[in-house]
């Protein structure tokens, strides 16, 4: 049980100080009752405003299509983020809702959004290896056979990018085309789809991520989310336990 005031501030309704003008106003309802004040105790399921449940109070799960030109970051001087995509309620959200690892500013596709940190760091951790695929095209032609030597070299675990002190994990690639390609990683190092084909001497020019763990797109155009079962992380990466 928590206290009203908090239970509300924490789901982006209102501040803990203006909480007392919601309860007042009667919009607020305990198991069918008027709540008494900001201090009284309840179960968030016993709670309803204006008659409604209340928003999601065990967690969130997004997945969203990521648009072109936004960051993954909350620092407002990095320029607009994805979080600008949410319903105002959910940005002020407490525990703050975050991406699972991130993509850059020139990388659109999918990215889980969430506000429950055992989820980010079991998706996040390294040891899980939870597959990420990623669409690239690429600034030239990458011959047959070239390719097949790259697919080697990024299978083989033994790629090392400039700066690293451990070499890459392996990955699997795909060409689709002389300029397109498929590349599924189990880690998320700084640029690193863009760093591994640079290191063989071909630019990236742009860059997708369809698929996380199971989940993929689908028809999520840019900029719309869809919610998740929490229980979605059981699933993600192929395992049956958190």
């Amino acid at each position: 049980m928590r206290r009203l005031d908090q239970l509300l501030a924490n789901l982006g309704y209102c501040s803990r100080s203006e909480a007392r003008d919601w309860i007042d106003s009667g919009a607020i309802t305990v198991r069918g009752e008027t709540a008494e004040g900001p201090a009284q105790k309840a179960h968030a399921a016993d709670v309803l405003v204006d008659g409604e449940p209340l928003d999601h109070p065990d967690g969130l799960l997004l997945l969203l299509h990521k648009p072109l030109g936004l960051v993954c970051s909350h620092e407002l001087r990095e320029g607009p983020n994805i979080y600008s995509l949410l319903p105002a309620r959910w940005q002020r959200r407490n525990p703050v809702i975050t991406s699972i690892g991130r993509l850059d500013k020139d990388t659109s596709g999918l990215i889980l959004l969430t506000d429950q940190s055992l989820l980010v760091h079991r998706l996040t951790s390294p040891k899980h290896k939870v597959p990420k695929r990623y669409r690239a095209t690429l600034a030239s032609d990458l011959s047959p056979i070239r390719a097949t030597e790259i697919a080697a070299l990024f299978a083989s675990g033994t790629l090392m990018l400039p700066e690293e002190k451990t070499p890459c994990a392996p990955a699997d690639l795909t060409m689709i085309s002389l300029r397109e390609a498929e590349l599924t990683l189990t880690e998320g190092r700084y640029h690193q789809v863009r760093r591994m084909f640079a290191s063989q001497g071909h630019e990236v020019i742009a860059l997708h991520r369809t698929h996380f763990g199971s989940l993929e797109l689908g028809v999520l155009t840019p900029g719309q989310w869809r919610v998740l079962p929490l229980n979605s992380f059981y699933t993600v990466d192929g395992a049956t336990n958190a």
